[in-house]
């Protein structure tokens, strides 16, 4: 188990006036050993913290004097200190499977921690949850949770995830809606596994089963070069088409029974099928925006100027690792910004699915002087075309072929503190660019 770490101290807060400062170690908090960043934030929470530091091999008592609910004002490495709690299932489109060799080490870490889904969104399958864990969600208030259904049917869900628990751990999804617990599930949908009858006896499964389910995402796997798994391959147009149909053939049955739609097809899909994106009332308040569901729909209403309130600067994938903001996806990002002469020409740097969403959005501005740049994902290959998963080594191959003194935009899920996938930087790419949020009010901005 690991301390909690000061990484930074902010200027004139309670934490600076009693002497923290960045790189001290905190042996416990009046008293108590945090275990994750929760407890570290309800204790510190309490007024007048006694904090047991460790500096530089030394340990003291640091007494800070604050109020109740006041900000401690130090910001901790880590949002687990215990251990993570890693995947025990094997399931054949793991992404994690899927990645080239060389990379982070901690990029290779499956997690299946409940903790990580309340703080982050990460989906967990719930075949470790324990009593004890359903014991502090409830408690602790640990809520909205993202959890991967995937089959309702257990023997399914048992082949899927390969493991004997899928056909078991479901009971947990009921016993957290049963306390209240706002659940949002997702269901990777694999081609001639999952899709087709299966699918529909999901649907089915959760209507009867788990109605009380805030959202269901329906969302296609991703296969990289890098997957071993004969049987997982992308869908053909025809597979794509049929499961937005009955994703869309469910959503008026449980518009009828329940008054809502309930379950959404990823952006994706509609992008494999060749399809118009729905209409925004359609998805209910974009409920899984961060999952791919409705973000083409909100970006184009930020892009147009009919939606003002941008979805803000978005984290990468693998977002809980190196180093993420221990409060998780709640935490403020920025973003980093190159800027050349204002008045350049200017290419938006975007995955293969980016393009189609931006490339009629740009054409209706009617100016020469912005284009799009697909940027082919070379590092991952397979199906792999979503901004999120662009890595520096393919965005410096683009732009090593692109004009100098250009204006380059390049949206910020690419980055997790910095830095992309591939480990490199920025800094590292053969021409400055500009990383903006990726919301449509954002490049609106960067625009105009």
């Amino acid at each position: 188990m690991s301390l909690p770490r000061v990484v930074a101290v902010a200027p004139g807060s309670p934490a600076e006036r009693a002497g923290l400062t960045a790189g001290d170690e905190v042996v416990a908090v009046s008293g108590r050993v945090p275990r994750d960043v929760l407890e570290w934030r309800s204790l510190v929470d309490e007024a007048d913290v006694e904090l047991e530091v460790r500096r530089g091999g030394l340990e003291s008592t640091v007494v800070v004097a604050k109020r109740e609910g006041e900000a401690l004002g130090a910001e901790v490495h880590s949002s687990v200190f215990d251990q993570v709690r890693t995947c025990d299932n094997h399931c054949e489109f793991c992404f994690i499977y899927q990645l080239p060799k060389g990379m982070r080490k901690s990029l290779y870490l499956k997690d299946d921690d409940y903790r990580l889904s309340f703080l982050y969104g990460n989906f967990t399958t719930l075949t470790r949850f324990t009593e004890a864990d359903l014991e502090r969600v409830v408690t602790e208030g640990l809520s909205p949770l993202n959890v991967s259904i995937h089959a309702t049917d257990p023997a399914v869900r048992t082949r899927m995830l390969r493991n004997r628990r899928g056909a078991t751990s479901l009971r947990w999804l009921r016993a957290l809606l049963d306390h209240g617990v706002t659940v949002h599930g997702q269901v990777v949908v694999c081609p001639a596994i999952n899709d087709g009858a299966v699918l529909a006896d999901t649907l089915a499964g959760v209507l009867d089963e788990y109605a009380e389910l805030a959202s269901l995402c329906v969302v296609p796997l991703g296969i990289s070069d890098h997957s071993n798994e004969a049987a997982m391959r992308a869908h053909t147009v025809g597979e794509a088409a049929a499961v937005v149909d009955l994703v869309e053939q469910w959503q008026q049955v449980y518009l009828r029974l329940l008054g809502r739609r309930l379950v959404f097809a990823a952006d994706e899909y509609y992008l494999l099928a060749h399809r118009p994106f729905p209409e925004p009332e359609a998805y209910e308040g974009f409920p899984m925006h961060e999952d791919g569901i409705g973000m083409a729909r909100t970006f184009e209403l930020e892009f147009t100027g009919q939606s003002t309130d941008g979805t803000g600067p978005r984290p990468g994938f693998f977002q809980w690792v190196d180093g993420a903001p221990a409060e998780g996806y709640r935490a403020p990002r920025g973003t980093i910004t190159l800027r050349p002469r204002r008045n350049a020409p200017v290419g938006i740097l975007t995955g293969a699915y980016g393009a189609r969403v931006l490339g009629p959005l740009v054409d209706d501005l009617g100016r020469e002087d912005v284009r799009v740049i697909p940027v082919d994902n070379r590092f991952f290959g397979g199906n792999i075309g979503v901004s999120g998963l662009l890595v520096g080594e393919d965005l410096a191959r683009v732009l090593a072929a692109e004009p100098e003194g250009h204006r380059y935009l390049l949206p910020d899920v690419c980055l997790t503190q910095g830095q992309f996938l591939d480990g490199t930087t920025p800094e590292d790419l053969p021409r400055p660019i500009e990383v903006v949020a990726t919301d449509g009010v954002a490049l609106r901005k960067a625009l105009s």
